[in-house]
């Protein structure tokens, strides 16, 4: 790291952060391939939630005006959710108008965990789910459980990040559901 910039010493300052963070919390993230600006993570779905037992992947890009401008996070591991597309967009403030550039990605990780805690139908981008989700809360419990079980419980490999920590992933498998 001889000479840096100011964006690229922000992203090895938050790999340090992120390799320092205690690793039985519910998310990880590091560079996918040696490439500090393409992040891959993943969130464990929260205990008593439909999410529980799924390992859920992620796609971080920091763009060239990072920290100034927020990451593009996307699921790559299909959810049934109110706020997370088919496509895998999030819907949720920090990463839109709420972005801090004193936000760093283990909080950013951790809001998206409580999203999946705590969807937000008010503001959804899957309007249907979020019908679902406030008229039968039962229907939208089982769906999302069977979507954890079908698409985020596959067998955990291990991916090394530039400095050699591992962090965990689940195989993802191939959706044909489309619910948008």
């Amino acid at each position: 790291m001889a000479h840096t910039t100011p964006r690229l010493r922000r992203l090895y300052l938050e790999l340090n952060l992120m390799n320092g963070i205690d690793k039985t919390l519910c998310c990880k993230a590091g560079p996918a391939n040696d490439n500090i600006e393409l992040w891959q993570g993943t969130i464990t779905g929260p205990a008593d939630t439909p999410y529980a037992g799924g390992i859920f992947n992620l796609e971080i890009k920091f763009p060239s005006e990072y920290p100034y401008k927020p990451p593009k996070i996307m699921f790559k591991t299909q959810i049934y959710h109110p706020n997370i597309s088919s496509s895998g967009d999030i819907c949720l403030d920090i990463l839109k108008d709420n972005w801090s550039p004193a936000l760093t990605i283990d909080k950013v990780l951790l809001s998206i965990s409580s999203l999946l805690s705590d969807p937000n139908p008010n503001d959804p981008l899957v309007p249907e789910i979020a019908k679902i989700y406030n008229s039968n809360r039962n229907n939208y419990n089982q769906t999302a459980k069977e979507w954890t079980l079908k698409y985020a419980t596959g067998k955990p490999t291990i991916k090394t990040v530039a400095n050699k920590k591992t962090y965990y992933t689940s195989s993802d498998e191939d959706s044909e559901d489309n619910y948008e």
